[in-house]
């Protein structure tokens, strides 16, 4: 029912969170909490009943297709919903995390266990004759199904306690990062050569049965690479056999920090064909919501030589500055401005979007970002109904560019932020140079200011300016561009129309603002 108003949004692909059925509360007593994000799944083949059915999503599927977007499936492979308990640790409770060296898989409880697993060589050897010894699953604690969830779990094999891990919580750090229960969910055995090929069952059937166009990975660095090398290539050829030939598929590697070289080791190691850029939107926050140099993200295009592909596979990178994980750029931008009234705020806002939308990499929106929303944090705090909600803690927020509450359904085509973010859409659709173009730095620095980049059309070489003012004074310098690119019309903002001399162009812009100049194209 609201694919036109995502798609008068200039918007091509939709990536649905989790639609899986999910075990809807999990936790001890007292501190139960609601499956609300989709990420405890139970039925790897049906949809959550709150959701609607398998045909309902066939029929979305099917509209968005008509109207020429696509759709992308967030899925889960590192994990499921707790089922799995230990007969050492109470039930829903944390469990400390028991190593590889400290317990063994051939001795139970530890080095000086008894000896079980007899032959069993280790998760290393990945083949079926090796895991076909491993049949005992108390090396670090006792595993059991509690009575009734015995089956639990779709399809069956998943109620296979041999096939997780059961060392307990992950410390997120060392082998837990990839061994331990995420946060006490059973953490799938991704090593066993069983579990491989069960989870290329499940979501090649999500590919044969609904013609889905790609796959966003949660928690993939959760995962031993050799499971990513053998699901991608078998995704990717039931995708092509289905007749989708640009399957996309993009990797959850979560951090805070502007680290490219940990995105890029899961596309050369793992074999992952993109990541999120979790060190863009960081970059983005620091730069626009906080007062750090444009350097910052000056050297995020330089690091791009670091993916398997190098700068021209970077331009895959889902790009975003807000996420239903960290939160909303506009709650970024209230914590590290407090002082910036509403105006200034918008403005930030609406320069981080530009940003997103002229730079290299795959922008995505977060739903609710269009329409002004500001949570309270992440996680539970950013995932508000853009529908009229019912929830005291969303509802109580002050919104950007409206006076309009999350109590109100938040559909509005004329809000400034959809406004905004609709007409940089159009732009980037008209100009190959943003969608597809080379990204060369030309003015960069140590503090608030100038950000300035020139992308070029990767046919034609015409050359697009951007200039982004991050700071609150207004800004005035000459920019390098290449000594053909002479004359110059205004995509947005105010452009000088022509260079000053052969290989430069005098720019000026507004406080917390941006301008696009398109050099005349070359005859």
């Amino acid at each position: 029912k609201r694919l036109d108003y995502i798609q008068s949004l200039g918007v091509t692909a939709i990536w649905v969170g989790p639609i899986f059925k999910n075990k809807p509360v999990q936790g001890a007593p007292g501190q139960e909490s609601a499956g609300y994000h989709g990420y405890w799944i139970t039925d790897f083949t049906q949809v959550d009943p709150h959701l609607g059915t398998n045909a309902d999503f066939k029929a979305l599927v099917d509209a968005a297709h008509a109207r020429g977007m696509k759709v992308y499936m967030d899925i889960i492979i590192n994990h499921t919903a707790d089922v799995i308990k230990y007969r050492e640790c109470a039930p829903d409770l944390p469990c400390a995390y028991r190593s590889k060296a400290d317990y063994p898989f051939q001795r139970r409880g530890g080095v000086n266990g008894v000896a079980i697993n007899p032959g069993f060589q280790g998760d290393s050897v990945q083949t079926p004759d090796n895991f076909a010894r491993l049949t005992d699953p108390t090396y670090a604690y006792t595993p059991y199904l509690p009575k009734g969830e015995e089956h639990a779990k779709t399809p069956d094999w998943l109620n296979d306690i041999t096939l997780y891990h059961n060392r307990g919580d992950s410390v997120w750090t060392g082998e837990s990062v990839t061994y331990g229960d995420f946060s006490g969910l059973d953490d799938v055995a991704t090593e066993s050569p069983r579990v491989v090929a069960g989870m290329i069952d499940i979501f090649g059937g999500w590919i044969d049965r609904f013609g889905v166009d790609g796959f966003r990975i949660d928690t993939a660095k959760h995962v031993n690479p050799e499971f990513w090398q053998a699901f991608v290539p078998a995704m990717l050829a039931r995708a092509r056999a289905r007749g989708i030939p640009h399957f996309h598929i993009f990797g959850e590697v979560a951090t805070g920090d502007v680290d490219p070289a940990l995105l890029a080791e899961h596309t050369r190691v793992d074999k992952l064909p993109a990541v999120l850029d979790f060190a863009f939107a960081r970059a983005v926050v620091d730069l626009v919501a906080g007062h750090a140099g444009t350097s910052e993200l000056a050297r995020l295009f330089d690091d791009d030589a670091l993916y398997e592909g190098g700068a021209e596979a970077a331009l895959t990178l889902p790009t975003f500055v807000s996420n239903h994980d960290a939160g909303r750029f506009s709650t970024f931008v209230r914590q590290l401005s407090p002082t910036a009234d509403a105006a200034a705020q918008l403005a930030r806002v609406k320069l981080a979007y530009a940003m997103l939308l002229t730079l290299r990499g795959v922008p995505t929106i977060y739903a609710g970002d269009e329409q002004g929303f500001v949570g309270d944090g992440g996680d539970q705090d950013a995932r508000e109904d853009m529908f009229p909600s019912k929830v005291a803690s969303y509802n109580d927020n002050q919104l950007l560019g409206t006076s309009k509450t999350t109590a109100d359904a938040n559909f509005d085509r004329n809000h400034p932020l959809f406004a905004f973010i609709a007409e940089l859409a159009r732009l980037r659709i008209s100009h190959p140079a943003l969608r597809e173009g080379r990204t060369l730095v030309r003015v960069a620095g140590d503090k608030p200011g100038l950000l300035a980049v020139s992308r070029f059309d990767p046919v034609s070489g015409q050359e697009l300016l951007i200039a982004f003012n991050s700071s609150t004074a207004p800004v005035t310098a000459n920019v390098e561009v290449g000594t053909r690119s002479l004359d110059f019309t205004a995509l947005h903002g105010n452009c000088a129309p022509r260079a000053s001399a052969p290989g430069s162009v005098a720019v000026s812009v507004a406080p917390l603002d941006f301008i696009v100049c398109a050099a005349e194209k070359s005859k």
